[in-house]
């Protein structure tokens, strides 16, 4: 699971709350937070000032309470939880799967299924709302055909499921195929998302073996 890991943990940008107009960045690796503010200002003595970058290991920033503030100020309690989360060693892996796995995961589910994964994260939003997603959605419909795979490489995957699949009785939840539940979740440990698959595919899991 390590090798999931890549240096940085997390990232993330953007400007601080007003009146001031700084921008900052928060940058998670392996073993250090690091914290880094651009001025923004129209005077003259803030011109070219070099930028301030705070860098604490994981084990410091949990008991650093000035920067914690600093982190919650600019970019809200729920990325400094995060930021907690993964100073103590909880790492998101599911998040870090590569796409083809995650959307795996995804034709598991039934198609509502999804729909509320996909308010679980980023990053299953973003796969949810891909055409990769939406096509393999349209194949697994019944009365897919050339024609349909014609008008869909016109329009696009996610306009042909809504046109001709979204009110049909064949839709692609209802088409799961039992090899597709073979994949093994129990070791993708994360406080979101994961404990909403293992809610939900067990039941999926025992539909596809009636």
């Amino acid at each position: 699971m390590a090798s999931l890991l890549g240096d940085r943990l997390f990232e993330i940008s953007g400007q601080g709350p007003p009146p001031q107009k700084d921008f900052f960045q928060l940058v998670i690796t392996k073993n250090e937070v690091i914290l880094t503010s651009w001025r923004i200002s129209l005077r003259l003595e803030c011109r070219g000032l070099p930028p301030n970058q705070q860098k604490t290991s994981h084990q410091d920033f949990q008991n650093d309470k000035t920067l914690q503030y600093e982190v919650g100020a600019v970019f809200g309690q729920r990325i400094l939880d995060y930021t907690a989360a993964l100073c103590q060693g909880k790492f998101d892996y599911l998040e870090r799967l590569p796409d083809d796995i995650m959307l795996r995961i995804m034709y598991c589910l039934e198609l509502k299924d999804t729909a509320l994964l996909a308010q679980t994260s980023r990053r299953f939003k973003t796969l949810f709302s891909s055409e990769k997603f939406w096509e393999q959605t349209v194949r697994n419909c019944a009365g897919f055909n050339r024609d349909i795979e014609d008008i869909a490489s016109a329009m696009g995957w996610k306009s042909t499921f809504l046109t001709f699949f979204h009110n049909s009785d064949d839709k692609k939840q209802q088409l799961v195929r039992s090899s597709q539940s073979h994949v093994v979740f129990s070791f993708l440990p994360s406080p979101s998302s994961s404990a909403l698959l293992t809610h939900l595919l067990p039941v999926h899991q025992s539909a596809a073996s009636v």
